[in-house]
């Protein structure tokens, strides 16, 4: 990706390439930079983020507090954004008619279309919209778009080094609730 320009040094540090003629910027490891060359907020962890931004979150009485995530009500991080967007598209598959008319069918494939264009994220949006190109989006029923919907999910979760879901389980998971009624 010709924005993400960074060559990884000895130390586990990052330089970007920046054309001004000013030395290169160290970055951490890791840490993807958007498209204004600053740190994105929302292709980043937090602790990434805040790392790079130098933003130390400390509680009421001095002491450092060690951050998994951004506090409440503050822009969510790659991971908060990530899970409550596959939140919302396999709540849509669920809700998806079980025999969609073409019309129905054209809308969720624009949607998914212009969802992998507008997601925050530029690199998981560029990844996404690299799946889409190999995978076109099945969307002739709910079954086969709950199918391709979790085919998507695991791509990401193996590319982030995740545990795959038994895809025959998407409906039960997303749709119905869990056979042992957990969710009852």
């Amino acid at each position: 990706m010709a924005d993400d320009t960074r060559d990884s040094n000895q130390n586990g540090t990052a330089s970007t390439v920046v054309d001004s003629g000013a030395p290169p910027k160290k970055l951490r490891r890791g840490v993807v930079l958007g498209k204004d060359g600053k740190p994105c907020r929302s292709c980043n962890s937090f602790v990434d983020f805040t790392s790079q931004t130098k933003t130390i979150t400390k509680s009421t009485i001095g002491h450092s507090l060690v951050a998994t995530g951004p506090p409440l009500a503050c822009p969510p991080d790659v991971e908060e954004l990530g899970r409550s967007s596959w939140t919302l598209l396999h709540s849509i598959t669920a809700s998806y008619p079980i025999s969609p008319t073409l019309t129905e069918q054209s809308q969720v494939r624009q949607f998914m279309g212009l969802f992998s264009k507008l997601y925050p994220c530029w690199v998981c949006a560029e990844d996404f919209q690299d799946f889409m190109a190999k995978n076109r989006v099945r969307a002739e029923s709910r079954e086969e778009f709950g199918q391709w919907m979790c085919e998507a999910h695991n791509d990401v979760n193996r590319k982030l080094g995740k545990k795959e879901f038994d895809c025959s389980k998407w409906e039960e998971r997303w749709r119905t609730g869990w056979k042992d009624g957990r969710c009852d």
